[in-house]
């Protein structure tokens, strides 16, 4: 075909009804989506937005995880083996970026007989997702869909973009782990995740290549379908238990804006390149979510006029995990040589909530 004849073909055939990319809201259930190049031009949304679902739409990419993809995604589980995601509510016992410790209180009601507890934390001080009102596309303060600061607080707050509409949709589909910290043992790259070590989309491929998996979307001969769960292991977990406890303080507490932290000393973690490959792959895949083990998800700080989190939430509306637990996963993936599964989460129903621990599970 020639590149006109592919260029009419992915504008003109992209769900399978002769619709148009234009035309909105577009069908979840549908496979041909557009590449970030052929994105249409959303009125009123910054450059790049891919706000495509509806009008008062707050669940973004989770709308491909449809009944069909979801019954789908069940014939991953083989043996009915559990792995838990979630790290425990305390860890790290001293969070980053200046967030405050988690705090559990015994309430007894009857000494002896009946108790309730308490508990005090930031939904950000470990395993979390990011919901779409943590991160704005800076430049247009704008969050997910269009909505703005005065919708989170003030006196014209509202539940546009609460973690409750994740909630009250739920998330299940296949996960597929792509566990770079192994890769590069292997290889010989050799990086602290306490560092800003940059993990390109090159490496990602090699890092498929060696699980026997081919990164690239389905629609492009790989083997990622459309709503699947990325999962990316970089290592922080690990390095996390194998540091001592005054350790991990004090990187914990390196400043998180210029001039902060001891001597200046800044927060500085492994995660995702920025770079257009990248961000590339990750729209063109089209994953309903995506996470990993580190603090940051992307190389933080930024080597780049952008953040990942920017396209991430604010443009494409894909929720975006941080400090997950993969450790028992990647050896059990290890173990049975294969590296997809069945994963579910259940965000915390909180209406008006900016994020939540996702409580997340993987099934063999």
């Amino acid at each position: 075909m020639s590149n006109i004849g592919r260029r009419l073909s992915q504008v003109t055939g992209l769900f399978g009804d002769g619709k148009s990319p234009d035309e909105l809201p577009w069908n979840p259930d549908t496979t041909k989506l557009p590449l970030r190049k052929d994105l249409p031009k959303i009125p009123g949304a910054p450059d790049g937005a891919a706000w495509v679902w509806g009008k008062h739409d707050y669940i973004g990419r989770l709308n491909l995880l449809t009944p069909t993809r979801v019954k789908a995604a069940s014939t991953e589980i083989k043996t009915g083996e559990i792995v838990p995601l979630d790290l425990p509510l305390n860890v790290p016992e001293q969070p980053g970026f200046g967030r405050e410790k988690f705090t559990h209180t015994i309430k007894p009601l009857v000494p002896g007989i009946a108790y309730d507890d308490k508990y005090e934390l930031n939904t950000q001080s470990g395993t979390q997702w990011d919901g779409f009102r943590h991160f704005a596309h800076i430049e247009t303060q704008t969050f997910y869909n269009g909505t703005k600061g005065e919708d989170i607080e003030g006196p014209n707050a509202n539940h546009k973009c609460s973690i409750h509409h994740w909630a009250n949709h739920g998330i299940a589909g296949r996960g597929i782990l792509l566990d770079y910290r192994s890769y590069a043992k292997a290889n010989g790259v050799n990086y602290d995740p306490y560092t800003s070590h940059a993990i390109t989309f090159e490496e990602l491929q090699k890092c498929g290549k060696a699980q026997g998996i081919d990164i690239r979307p389905e629609s492009q001969g790989g083997h990622i379908k459309v709503g699947d769960i990325l999962l990316v292991r970089s290592g922080f977990v690990e390095s996390y238990y194998e540091r001592a406890p005054e350790e991990r303080t004090k990187l914990a507490l390196r400043g998180h804006t210029e001039g902060q932290g001891e001597a200046g000393e800044e927060q500085q973690w492994a995660g995702l390149a920025q770079e257009e490959a990248m961000v590339d792959w990750l729209h063109d895949c089209y994953f309903a979510a995506v996470a990993g083990d580190a603090p940051a998800f992307e190389r933080w700080p930024t080597a780049a006029p952008y953040h990942l989190h920017e396209y991430i939430l604010a443009l494409w509306g894909m929720p975006l995990g941080e400090m997950w637990n993969l450790e028992r996963l990647a050896e059990k993936c290890r173990e049975r040589g294969r590296y997809t599964f069945f994963l579910t989460s259940a965000p915390a129903n909180v209406p008006a909530g900016v994020s939540s621990h996702p409580n997340g599970t993987a099934i063999f």
